[in-house]
């Protein structure tokens, strides 16, 4: 396959690795980058150039993905990019931050003449892999235009939300959904269950009918099974950071979110229980425990 431009990917974990994979499948020249050796070896074998480090990535690389597990991995990147003194690079930021942390990062690469945009991603890390993830792009409006080949080689959608910021403001009210809808999903498997009902018969039942979502297809099965670490899609211990803004930035605003209140409890009780690095539908097990619910097989 003839090789299309060159692309950084700085942050090679469920997401960015997705990312980076399906980028270097699709043709494009991938430099990748990770902390995490493990990471590195792990997309090498799936086609992506390993850089040194960051600033060798910057080095190579005319537009530059970053997908980052905390803001003090976001503020040491922007700290690379400006570090290593090469022209203008476009930095698509897909991670999940406070507001202010973004506009922070955005500032310093505007002194030294880069452009960043605000791009947080719709979608889990199993639906990443598979390209059917939506982008909330934000920010200057002619770089998001010239990057939209880039874009659907790695996702099914791309939207334009104007101004700096407003992708981020918008992943806030879709995750407030997903945090509800998972524990709505995991609330009415262990009924189910207390009542006596098979597991996937519940999840079958739910799927043909009107009370389906996209999240119970999602976590509904690994409820199902009750296995939450084989094909994790979002670790819970990642979750509660982006918990942990949304609540923010809706306190900030005064606006009031009760369900999304109610659901925190379940998620800080699965961290408690030691799910931290499980998917995000192990709310299941918390729930099934305080319901005193025993699995049994059925025929």
């Amino acid at each position: 396959m003839t090789a299309k431009r060159t692309v950084g990917v700085v942050g090679l974990g469920i997401m960015g690795g997705a990312f980076a994979e399906n980028l270097a499948g699709a043709g494009w020249r991938v430099i990748g980058y990770d902390i995490d050796p493990g990471r590195r070896r792990a997309l090498a074998k799936k086609g992506v150039e390993i850089a040194t480090d960051a600033v060798d990535l910057v080095a190579k690389s005319p537009t530059i993905i970053t997908s980052l597990p905390n803001p003090l991995a976001l503020k040491d990147t922007v700290k690379a990019i400006v570090g290593a003194h090469a022209g203008a690079r476009v930095v698509v930021e897909t991670s999940t931050f406070a507001l202010n942390d973004k506009v922070s990062a955005e500032r310093a690469l505007a002194k030294a003449d880069h452009v960043m945009l605000d791009c947080p991603i719709s979608g889990t890390g199993a639906q990443a892999r598979v390209k059917d993830i939506i982008i909330y792009a934000s920010g200057d409006r002619k770089a998001i235009r010239e990057l939209k080949p880039l874009f659907g080689d790695f996702a099914r959608a791309t939207h334009d939300l104007g101004a700096f910021g407003n992708g981020s403001r918008m992943k806030y009210v879709a995750n407030l959904l997903v945090a509800i809808n998972n524990v709505a999903s995991a609330e009415a498997i262990v009924l189910g269950m207390k009542a006596g009902l098979d597991p996937q018969v519940i999840h079958d039942m739910v799927v043909g009918g009107a009370a389906n979502s996209r999240v119970f297809q999602l976590r509904a099965p690994m409820m199902v099974k009750g296995r939450y670490g084989d094909d994790v899609t979002m670790k819970i211990a990642i979750w509660q950071k982006d918990m942990a803004v949304i609540g923010a930035f809706a306190k900030q605003l005064g606006c009031p979110v009760p369900l999304f209140a109610a659901t925190r409890p379940i998620y800080n009780a699965a961290m408690a229980s030691g799910y931290a690095m499980e998917d995000t539908a192990a709310v299941c097990a918390v729930l099934e425990q305080k319901a005193g619910v025993k699995r049994t097989k059925h025929k």
